[in-house]
C-alpha cells in the first residue's frame, strides 16, 4: 500500500463553469455521434447536466433570457469523447492525477474506463466517487479491477468471493491480462455477467495458447484490447505463433519484436478462415477496442519520440519511463532495428484491415488509448488513435462514432444500464466538445497544441484548432487554460 500513496489524488474542483439552470449553445454545427452528417446551425439547451432540446434554425432572442449562452456561431459540437483504455497513470510513471484528468479533459474526453486499476483499488474508488460528484476536474470513471488488488491468487474456487469484492468496493468490471488458468477466466466471465459486471481482455502470448479471442469471446468475454488472442484465433497452419528458440517473454524487446511478426502468421483477409473468425465474433457482439496508437513507435520510433507536444507536456518523470530500460514495461527500444519497424509496417497493414473489416460487417469498434507508455502521452494520443482509425479505412464520421457512441454503447451494453451519454440527443447527459475547426477536415486540429496551417492573409504559418470547451454534466471547460494547467505542471516538475 505504501507504493499507492506516492500518486498523488486530484485536488478539489476549483474550476469550471456550472452546471446551470438553462445553458444554451447557440448557431453550433452539430456532429451527433451517431455517424450522420454535420447538421446546423442548431441551438442546443441544457438543464442542470442534461439535454433538454435540439431546436433547429434558432431560438428567439426572448428564449436567451436568465440562461448562459456560449456564442458557438462558425463552431462545431461533438459529444464527449469515451476512452475504453485509459490509465489514470501510475506509480512507475510518477505523474499525478491531477496532470492526466486535465490532458484527458482538454482533448474532450469525458468519460474513461480505467483497465485494471492499477494505483491500487481504495485509490481508484475514491477518484471515480469524486468524478461522479464532479468533486473534482475530471472525465467520468469507469473502474476495472484485477486480481493484483486482491490479496489472494485467483483460483475457479474462489471467483464467487473476489467478485463480490469487487462489488463492495464500487469497480465496474474486471480486466484479464497475463498468465490465467482458461478455467478461471470462464469462471469469471460467468461470475461477472451474473451481476451485470464488464470484462476486457489483453491476451497475453503467456494465455493465448490456451485461450485465444475467440474462445474467450465464446466464453463470455465483453472487448478484446489491442488484438493479442486475435491472429491465434486465426492460425491455419499452425497453433502456436513462430517462436525462436531464444525467446523469453519476460524480454520485452523478444515480446514486442516477434509480437510484430505475429499477424502475418494467421490467415490471409479475406480467406475462409478469417472470415468464418470474423463473423462469428460478430454474431457473439463481440467489440474490439484495438488501441492502435499505444504500438506505433513499433512501427517509427523516431516519429513518436519526437512528437511535437513532448518538450510542452510531457511530465519529465514519464519522459524518463519512456526511455529505453530494460526494467520498464514498454521501454524496449534498446537496439530496435530496421527490420522491427518493417514488420510492424506490415502488423499494421494486415491488423488495420481486419478492424476496417470488422467495421464494415457491423461490428464494434471502440477507441482506447493505453497511454503512459512507449511515448504515448495522455490525451494527445487519444487523438491520435483517431487519425490511425482513418488510416485503417475509417470515415472521419465513422471515427467519431467509436470515440463516442460505440464507446457508450459498450459500457451501456456490459454494466446492463441505459445509454446516457455517447450521442447528441435529449434526455442524455451534457456531455459535449466544442471546436472552432471542422474536425472531419482534419482530426490534427484537435491535438491541444493544435496543426500548422498557413494564413494566406498573412503568409505567416501558425497553429490553429484545439478544443475550445470540454463539457462534462454540463459543467464548462476553458481547454486552453487546462493546456496551461498542464504546462505550468510540467514547468515546474522540470
Amino acid at each position: 500500500m505504501s507504493n499507492v500513496k506516492q500518486v498523488p489524488h486530484a485536488p478539489d474542483r476549483n474550476i469550471g463553469e456550472g452546471p446551470f439552470e438553462r445553458l444554451i449553445i447557440r448557431g453550433v454545427t452539430m456532429i451527433d455521434g451517431s455517424g450522420t452528417p454535420p447538421d446546423g446551425s442548431v441551438d442546443i439547451v441544457v438543464e442542470g447536466n442534461k439535454i433538454k432540446e435540439i431546436v433547429q434554425a434558432g431560438l428567439p432572442e426572448s428564449a436567451l433570457a436568465n440562461a448562459k449562452v456560449i456564442d458557438a456561431a462558425g463552431m462545431y459540437v461533438m459529444p464527449g469523447f469515451v476512452d475504453t483504455h485509459a490509465h489514470i497513470g501510475g506509480v512507475n510513471q510518477g505523474v499525478p492525477a491531477e496532470y492526466v484528468h486535465k490532458l484527458w479533459l482538454a482533448h474532450g474526453v469525458t468519460t474513461v474506463r480505467d483497465p485494471g486499476s492499477f494505483n491500487g483499488a481504495d485509490w481508484t474508488i475514491h477518484e471515480k466517487e469524486r468524478s461522479e460528484k464532479n468533486e473534482i476536474v475530471a472525465p467520468r470513471i469507469y473502474a476495472y479491477t484485477c486480481p493484483r488488488n486482491w490479496d489472494k491468487p485467483l483460483t475457479p474456487d474462489n471467483v464467487p468471493e473476489f467478485v463480490q469484492w469487487a462489488i463492495e468496493k464500487g469497480f465496474d468490471g474486471f480486466k484479464i491480462i497475463n498468465r490465467w488458468n482458461p478455467d478461471t477466466i470462464v469462471a469469471l466471465l460467468e461470475e461477472a455477467k451474473k451481476y451485470n459486471l464488464g470484462t476486457m481482455a489483453h491476451i497475453s502470448q503467456t494465455t493465448a495458447a490456451r485461450m485465444d479471442a475467440l474462445q474467450a469471446a465464446r466464453a463470455g468475454l465483453g472487448s478484446l484490447e489491442h488484438w493479442y488472442g486475435l491472429p491465434e484465433a486465426m492460425f491455419a497452419d499452425r497453433t502456436v505463433q513462430h517462436f525462436p528458440a531464444h525467446y523469453n517473454y519476460s524480454n520485452e524487446y523478444h515480446r514486442f519484436s516477434q509480437s510484430g511478426r505475429l499477424w502475418k502468421q494467421a490467415a490471409p483477409p479475406h480467406s475462409d478462415k478469417w472470415n468464418a473468425v470474423m463473423d462469428e465474433l460478430i454474431e457473439l457482439d463481440f467489440t474490439m477496442n484495438p488501441t492502435f496508437a499505444i504500438y506505433e513507435a513499433s512501427r517509427d520510433a523516431a516519429r513518436a519520440q519526437t512528437a511535437d507536444y513532448h518538450e510542452e507536456y510531457t511530465y519529465p518523470s514519464l519522459w524518463n519511463y519512456y526511455q529505453p530500460d530494460p526494467t520498464k514495461h514498454g521501454s524496449f527500444f534498446t537496439d530496435w532495428t530496421t527490420q522491427d519497424e518493417i514488420e510492424w509496417k506490415e502488423n499494421y497493414r494486415l491488423w488495420m484491415a481486419f478492424i476496417n473489416e470488422y467495421k464494415n460487417r457491423g461490428g464494434r469498434i471502440c477507441t482506447g488509448s493505453d497511454s503512459g507508455f512507449i511515448y504515448k502521452t495522455y490525451g494527445f494520443d487519444f487523438i491520435r488513435e483517431f487519425e490511425l482509425l482513418q488510416e485503417a479505412g475509417f470515415h472521419p464520421l465513422e471515427v467519431i462514432r467509436a470515440a463516442t457512441l460505440k464507446g457508450a454503447e459498450l459500457l451501456s451494453k456490459e454494466n446492463n444500464v441505459p445509454m446516457e451519454f455517447g450521442v447528441i440527443q435529449p434526455g442524455y447527459l451534457a456531455d459535449l466538445v466544442l471546436v472552432k475547426e471542422n474536425p472531419l477536415h482534419n482530426f490534427k486540429t484537435l491535438y491541444g497544441n493544435g496543426a500548422l496551417r498557413l494564413n494566406r492573409d498573412t503568409g505567416v504559418t501558425e497553429r490553429v484548432g484545439g478544443v475550445s470547451f470540454t463539457i462534462k454534466d454540463g459543467i464548462i471547460y476553458d481547454a486552453k487554460a487546462l493546456l496551461e494547467d498542464v504546462k505550468e505542471m510540467v514547468h515546474h516538475a522540470k
